[in-house]
């Protein structure tokens, strides 16, 4: 099986394009051998339609939180909400998650998925720092028009399978579920020393040891060196996303690791449990 993990840009071009990372998985070692990015949204459709078999993790929201989505009186099925949201485009759908946050109380203005709050991660109706609305905007209806097969949400080519990843999440598991602070910045200015130390730990962890119970990482040092020295961290994230598919591949029996019941309107990220 060919494995990918894409980190994801709403707004991808030639500075800061969508990076995919590629390779296959040998007993629980996961060799990346590519690396590459994707600076349109035409390479990045044109690559999901790539013919399979793989499985790729994705680095951005496939669903919104349930109570969102009911208190705004969309659809509640997944394809209808992302026909939905993708109707009414950046503008409309940044204007109704503006009107809908200032309406909620002061402490409650984010609602969660399930699995955000099981995982950490940020609430999809978030338009900045990170903007996690545009980039379930801009990925979930990609996803669905390529036709690509989603076991926590959607149905379709099961020989092109795609999962939620969060690098997040696993950078919390090889810190024993702690937060180790910043990895990488955007801005070149904002990059630091500390910054540099703390992904060579993270790639060195990877290697040595893999995610708890899951795969380790396998890379020519070359391709080490980058996700070392890559200040924006998209190279890293790439290969965590792809480690965490990889990981849901191995429990592909069960579920691809995924709770037995969750609400598929909001769906669900590989590796982290129910």
């Amino acid at each position: 099986m060919l494995i990918h993990g894409v980190d994801f840009t709403s707004s991808p071009r030639q500075r800061k394009g969508i990076t995919v990372a590629s390779g296959r998985l040998s007993r629980r070692t996961l060799g990346i051998d590519r690396i590459v990015t994707l600076e349109d949204w035409a390479q990045f459709e044109a690559w999901l339609r790539l013919p399979g078999p793989w499985i790729a993790g994705f680095d951005f929201p496939f669903g919104l939180p349930r109570e969102a989505v009911r208190d705004l009186g969309w659809p509640e099925t997944w394809p209808e909400l992302v026909r939905h949201c993708a109707s009414l485009g950046r503008v409309s759908l940044r204007a109704a998650l503006d009107a809908y946050r200032n309406g909620r109380a002061i402490g409650n203005k984010y609602p969660h998925r399930l699995g955000d709050r099981a995982a950490g991660s940020h609430s999809p109706v978030k338009l900045v720092n990170p903007p996690v609305a545009l980039m379930f905007l801009e990925g979930a209806p990609r996803l669905l028009e390529a036709g690509v097969h989603m076991p926590a949400t959607c149905g379709g080519d099961a020989s092109r399978i795609g999962l939620e990843a969060y690098p997040g999440y696993a950078v919390r598991q090889l810190s024993g579920g702690k937060r180790p602070g910043s990895y990488k910045n955007d801005a070149l200015g904002k990059q630091t020393l500390a910054q540099r130390k703390l992904r060579s730990e993270i790639v060195k962890r990877l290697v040595d040891g893999g995610l708890p119970g899951g795969v380790k990482l396998g890379a020519e040092f070359s391709i080490l060196k980058t996700l070392v020295f890559d200040g924006t961290g998209d190279r890293l994230d790439a290969v965590l996303c792809a480690m965490q598919a990889a990981q849901a591949w191995r429990a592909r029996k069960v579920n691809f690791g995924l709770p037995a019941r969750l609400d598929r309107l909001e769906g669900w990220i590989a590796t982290v449990p129910g």
